[in-house]
């Protein structure tokens, strides 16, 4: 017989959450897997700012910074998502939804957030990154959660553009200047939101149909996502290229960024083949191009931070 959770216990009895599962719950709701995501990105950019090492104090403050940030734009989409959250198998047991945080406090939280993660950029980076940062989580907030996402199956394209800031951010934090090496990772983390949201898509098309979300799995054949997951694969690695000139990069990075993308673009290829095969859903095994994904960009943010360390 499956054994409740204390929180579950807690929700089903009428009892008060106690303090470790109120904390997780709050946790929860700031979604620390993607921020592992943007995160990833903002090491890199600061390493090739830098041409080595930044400061030790900078990375730290910058990191948390970026944290709190994306984890307040989180905590916004948690609340306006509650509803649609509920419907969906994948999200029904977020914190929200089985109403472990009150909708009044969760807006609190996704405030002070916000507020302490400008300010600790701003005083301890300079006041573009933070600038940056307040960027990212109104465009998160009102033109992807509230405009995009329930209208258009591009909404992750152009929603997506909130996620790509961070090597902004990360870079800026460094030179207190905006320039094109950045904005090439930018574009990179741009043109891989789509192959690796559009996966998750087709793995979950029944549960973004449910909730009348226009993922493009929703409202396309599976070869047709297919080939674009494909043409944004291949995009993704040859923007990923561009940076080796602009940043004027040793061998290594081009090198992981060749090699890595062979094995994203294969993926793409394969799930292609499987979509142009006649199979659907969870038959195309779209999970396993959705993880190779984050491998891909985890691998070639490695590569370009340490690439400046071996080659300056």
């Amino acid at each position: 017989m499956h054994q409740l959770s204390d929180a579950d216990a807690a929700i089903v009895s009428g009892r008060p959450l106690g303090v470790r599962d109120k904390v997780a719950a709050y946790v929860a709701l700031t979604k620390p897997r993607i921020i592992e995501l943007l995160i990833v990105t903002t090491i890199p950019a600061m390493f090739l700012a830098a041409r080595g090492f930044p400061p030790l104090s900078l990375v730290v403050v910058t990191l948390v910074g970026g944290a709190l940030s994306a984890g307040g734009a989180n905590v916004f989409n948690s609340v306006y998502d509650r509803d649609i959250d509920a419907e969906m198998h994948r999200t029904r047991r977020r914190p929200m939804v089985r109403e472990q945080v009150p909708k009044r406090n969760a807006y609190v939280f996704g405030v002070v957030l916000s507020v302490v993660s400008t300010l600790l950029l701003g005083f301890g980076a300079n006041w573009l990154s933070a600038g940056l940062s307040v960027a990212a989580i109104l465009y998160y907030v009102f033109v992807y959660t509230i405009w995009l996402k329930r209208r258009t199956a591009q909404n992750i394209v152009w929603g997506g553009i909130a996620g790509c800031f961070p090597p902004l951010i990360g870079w800026t934090a460094v030179t207190n200047a905006v320039a094109l090496p950045p904005l090439i990772l930018f574009a990179v983390v741009f043109l891989w939101t789509p192959p690796h949201t559009w996966a998750l898509g087709l793995r979950y098309r029944d549960d973004y149909a449910r909730v009348d979300v226009p993922m493009l799995p929703v409202v396309a054949e599976a070869p047709a996502v297919a080939r674009q997951i494909l043409y944004y694969t291949v995009a993704t690695v040859l923007m990923s290229l561009a940076l080796w000139p602009a940043a004027r990069t040793g061998w290594l990075y081009p090198g992981v960024v060749v090699a890595a993308g062979a094995w994203m673009t294969y993926e793409a290829i394969m799930l292609l083949r499987r979509a142009n095969a006649g199979l659907r859903d969870a038959q195309l095994v779209p999970m396993r191009l959705f993880h190779t994904t984050n491998s891909y960009l985890a691998l070639i943010a490695v590569a370009a931070a340490i690439d400046p360390l071996i080659f300056g």
